[in-house]
């Protein structure tokens, strides 16, 4: 373009003569009209000039071409010997990768000579087909190493439908499709400082300690301080190895300063830190755990210690005893192996059912939901929303689009009685229907927006309530009101029962109500054999004294026969993997209605049989894979199931996965525990 528009202007200033000679005339004609004798001078002079410029320009076009070539000859030899002693690295490649030309710098750097004519590959191997065909598209920059030495490589298409200048030497036959250029710049000095001034960036971190009171409150006097020093001894001794600055800000809080080279270090030794604090031992029964949030990923010093807020929150609210990293959007977690830490403090639910009555007097309509294909701890959690509301004159509405066969009974319990309104429970259209500014949206039993039974309604408004006893993962729902998740609580059902005991002085709660609640904890404790605590078996007994008969509700979630020979198929099925591990298929069956509850009880069922520590049960139902996994204590199925995308607790997990056959799955679940076994995330 650059030479066509030089040649254009080239053109205009040759054919000047041309142009005022046509000029001269049409003035001559001009002329004629007003003194013939004068325009007939005129002309002749004209002719006159026209003759003397045709001589002049073919007297001197030879040396004017002359001139034009020795000048084009001497810019090209300027130009070949600038590229030709280019202080960077420069080759020429043709379509295919092959080595056409290069100047001195490449050639000492790659050690060959310059009839070199081989792939541009054998030297580079990062270079490949593939990236040279994008730089014909785009130019396409790359990374490469060579020598030690690491070097940013410009690959750029140069168009052949124009001559190359400069004379360069080299065989462009079938080079249609264009050459690529190729520049390297050495960036190894630059690459080090950047990752030196990365090195020493700050990193903040928050260290909690999850049950101070109660491990303290059960030492003598004269053994806290002893107590104490050596929590600080060990806190201050592992920081201390990466040189970091350790401030206890509180009784139980540290903050906590280091560069972030120290944390690939820490990193490494998995934050051993959680796991040695519990083997400190001064006259107190309880193990001391602690969970530490980390920051980084920002420029900014504040981002950072928003991060490690975050970071420390997230930890907690998975149970605590755990590590988390957040760099940036990216979170990581540490020390997972154990020990959700159960408070028996009340405080916290008090506060929340305080904050809960508040939020739910100044709204006109409460919808309440929980995860689709709602289970009995769902179902609980959502009747104990309804009897707040109740308490209040609120009306609320429960989201179920699909009621499985086993909660139809439950369901059905409500349905009959003409004490409850129709609207009782609504389908999803329904509750967009009825949503607006003014209505609270209450999620339990769930922290993921893409479990819920309706996500569009987490869109629609953005008043938003989440009472949940799940660990939380990436994917949670952003920015609610409130927010009640204690992993270390057995079910979202035992979370509500606690909030009515603090909603008011004395809440009516039928017996048809206590009984579903008491259900939702009865169906996630495994008949109160999986993660019961004190507070558990207090919620039990509250919603014992409200009228709950075990008689009933054992009646109640009694099954039919199909679905006790499907659990006993899945349960004779299964097969043993790593001789530690029992997986199985619960094959569809158009006689199940619920398979994905069959599988989670069959999962319970597997953990009864000998040398089993954990189990999993893969269901394809509604074009999804859903995987239950339990265990009993000595492995954390949660962080299996996180790495293929779901999540749950220390002890019951689970994933919902698309777009895979069931084949695929149980190849994914097998890989993750290979991979979790080799990198010491599991132990058998």
């Amino acid at each position: 373009m650059e030479a066509l528009k030089y040649r254009n202007r080239l053109n205009r200033y040759l054919r000047f003569p041309l142009y005022m000679l046509i000029i001269f005339l049409i003035g001559c004609i001009v002329v004629s009209f007003v003194d013939t004798k004068v325009a007939s001078i005129m002309t002749s002079f004209v002719f006159l000039y026209g003759i003397i410029c045709y001589i002049y320009y073919r007297a001197n076009l030879k040396s004017f071409k002359n001139t034009i070539i020795e000048y084009a000859v001497h810019y090209g030899t300027v130009q070949k010997e600038l590229i030709k002693n280019f202080r960077l690295p420069y080759v020429l490649l043709d379509a295919s990768g092959r080595i056409i030309w290069m100047n001195n710098e490449f050639s000492e750097l790659v050690d060959k000579s310059k009839t070199y004519n081989k792939s541009i590959t054998s030297i580079f191997s990062e270079i490949t087909r593939e990236g040279i065909d994008h730089a014909k598209d785009d130019n396409f920059d790359m990374h490469i190493e060579y020598n030690d030495r690491k070097y940013l490589a410009c690959l750029q298409r140069l168009d052949m439908t124009e001559p190359l200048s400069g004379g360069m030497p080299m065989n462009i036959e079938g080079n249609a499709d264009g050459l690529v250029a190729v520049i390297l710049f050495d960036e190894t000095d630059i690459q080090a400082t950047k990752a030196k001034v990365n090195d020493q960036s700050m990193v903040m971190a928050l260290l909690y300690v999850d049950n101070y009171d109660e491990v303290f409150e059960q030492v003598e006097n004269a053994k806290r301080s002893m107590l104490l020093a050596l929590l600080d001894r060990k806190i201050n001794k592992y920081f201390g190895e990466g040189n970091a600055i350790v401030r206890r800000l509180e009784k139980d809080k540290y903050l906590i300063f280091f560069q972030k080279k120290y944390l690939k270090q820490f990193e490494e030794d998995k934050f051993s830190i959680v796991e040695d604090i519990t083997t400190i031992k001064m006259g107190n029964d309880k193990e001391i755990t602690i969970s530490i949030g980390i920051g980084l990923g920002s420029d900014n010093y504040t981002q950072k210690a928003q991060y490690a807020h975050v970071a420390i929150d997230l930890a907690l609210a998975r149970g605590g005893c755990q590590v988390v990293v957040k760099n940036g959007q990216n979170v990581s977690y540490y020390g997972t192996h154990g020990k959700e830490v159960e408070r028996t403090t009340r405080v916290k639910a008090r506060v929340k059912a305080q904050a809960l009555r508040e939020l739910m007097e100044t709204r006109e309509r409460i919808i309440v939901m929980g995860h689709n294909l709602s289970d009995a701890d769902c179902l609980g959690a959502s009747v104990g929303v309804y009897c707040a509301g109740r308490e209040i004159g609120k009306p609320v509405n429960i989201v179920i689009d699909t009621i499985t066969s086993s909660m139809r009974p439950v369901v059905e319990s409500f349905t009959e009685k003409g004490e409850y309104p129709d609207d009782m429970f609504i389908t999803s259209e329904q509750a967009l229907n009825l949503c607006n500014d003014n209505t609270l949206i209450m999620v339990v039993d769930t922290n993921r927006p893409s479990y819920v039974e309706c996500p569009n309604l987490l869109y629609k408004n953005k008043n938003i309530v989440v009472i949940d006893h799940h660990r939380q993962v990436e994917e949670v729902i952003e920015n609610p009101i409130l927010s009640y998740i204690e992993p270390y609580a057995s079910s979202a059902s035992e979370m509500i029962a606690e909030v009515l005991q603090y909603f008011a002085d004395k809440i009516n709660i039928n017996p048809t109500e206590a009984d579903c609640i008491y259900a939702g904890i009865l169906i996630d404790t495994n008949n109160f054999m999986t993660k019961t605590g004190v507070r558990t078996f207090e919620a039990a007994a509250f919603l014992r004294r409200n009228g709950a008969e075990v008689t009933r509700v054992r009646k109640m979630l009694r099954e039919n026969m199909e679905t006790y020979k499907a659990r006993a198929e899945i349960v004779r099925n299964a097969q043993v993997y790593r001789e530690s591990f029992a997986i199985a298929e619960c094959e569809p069956d158009g006689n199940l209605e619920s398979p994905t509850v069959v599988g989670a009880q069959a999962a319970n069922e597997l953990l009864n049989i000998v040398g089993i520590k954990a189990s999993f049960v893969l269901t394809k139902f509604m074009d999804k894979i859903f995987i239950s996994s339990r265990s009993i204590d000595e492995i954390d199925v949660q962080s299996i199931m996180a790495r293929l995308g779901g999540g749950g607790h220390v002890n019951i997990a689970g994933a919902q996965i698309q777009n895979r056959t069931i084949e695929e799955v149980r190849e994914d679940l097998e890989a993750t525990i290979d991979k979790m076994l080799e990198e010491g995330e599991i132990k058998l």
